[in-house]
């Protein structure tokens, strides 16, 4: 994984936490945060690709419309 990746990732993981502790849901372990974080970065890549935008504003966008599981 290159230098951006990670830095993306991290990025992720950072958002992620920030939204479960806004929801009042319990933040996951990072094992399982680091994992969805890959995840959300991979498919925010394959979404730039087909459609020409800028990767974190498609992470942010992504996480922004995480919904809490009821």
């Amino acid at each position: 994984m290159g230098f951006i990746r990670q830095q993306e990732k991290r990025l992720a993981v950072r958002l992620l936490t920030w939204r479960y502790q806004r929801m009042n849901i319990p933040v996951p372990a990072i094992k399982e945060l680091e994992q969805q974080a890959a995840g959300f970065v991979d498919d925010a890549h394959r979404i730039a690709r087909e459609r020409g935008r800028n990767v974190i504003s498609i992470l942010k966008e992504m996480i922004d419309d995480l919904k809490p599981n009821k």
